[in-house]
């Protein structure tokens, strides 16, 4: 066993089956303590909902976080340097660092008073509460029977104003607009040449489209068998050797996927 780099979304992949998920924390746990491998979340709560869920779940203190579908990362005061554990008790704007270099990278292109102007047009769109909103990321719902219509028509505009970046619709009503630089997988990236992990050693678990990213590049990536369809569809078309998708749900799943890549 080596050394590997773990990186979860947390609603109904990591979170869903607190048996499985207890038996997960303590594989998990183990081999950090034995290989030193490291645990990221990469989700898309805010960082505020995130603490609600890592406390009421009793999750692992992660190496690094990844929030609000990439758009925010933190570390510990020191973990730019090290990599001290982000403590889930206390995971604030005060005990842990926002990553400013990965902000400097979301902000290249990127307009937010602008966008929402545009985006403001489209009445189907309904914005989402303020603790989902930050400086990188604008989230609204949309229903399914009008997202393709609107997607398209959405990115169309913004093209016209010279804007490129990425519409994220997921789970059949969330939709995230994104700097073209930032989403999970390029947060994945970031991360993965901060630590020098090579692909080879990264496994990336999602259930949903903002997972999806995550599984575009080399890394080994799993979903759990309760995938949403948009991720089910997706895998349909891009199976290859570093896609594995599982039998069990949620955290069995992750155990299944470690298992059938040799990381545990």
């Amino acid at each position: 066993m080596s050394s590997f780099l773990f990186v979860t979304d947390l609603d109904n992949t990591l979170v869903g089956d607190d048996a499985a998920l207890l038996e997960l924390n303590q594989k998990l746990a183990a081999h950090r303590e034995q290989h030193n491998s490291k645990i990221v979340y990469a989700t898309g709560r805010s960082l505020y909902l995130y603490r609600l869920l890592a406390e009421a779940k009793s999750l692992l203190p992660p190496d690094a976080l990844i929030t609000a579908v990439g758009t925010e990362m933190y570390f510990d005061r020191e973990g730019c340097a090290g990599n001290p554990r982000i403590s889930n008790r206390g995971v604030n704007q005060q005990e842990s660092q926002y990553d400013r270099e990965w902000a400097n990278i979301l902000a290249q292109g990127w307009n937010r008073q602008e966008i929402v102007a545009i985006a403001s047009q489209f009445t189907d769109l309904q914005l989402q509460p303020k603790s989902e909103q930050n400086p990188f990321k604008v989230s609204y719902y949309l229903a399914e029977a009008a997202a393709a219509e609107i997607l398209a028509k959405l990115q169309a505009a913004l093209k016209q104003e010279g804007f490129d970046i990425k519409l994220i619709y997921s789970a059949g009503q969330d939709l995230d607009l994104l700097p073209k630089n930032g989403d999970k997988g390029l947060a994945v990236q970031f991360l993965r040449r901060r630590w020098k992990i090579a692909p080879e050693q990264t496994i990336v678990c999602g259930d949903s489209g903002n997972d999806i990213s995550m599984f575009e590049g080399q890394e080994k990536s799993l979903l759990v068998a309760n995938a949403k369809p948009e991720l089910l569809e997706w895998y349909a078309a891009n199976k290859n050797e570093h896609n594995y998708l599982a039998k069990a749900d949620c955290a069995g799943g992750i155990i299944e996927g470690l298992k059938h890549f040799g990381f545990i």
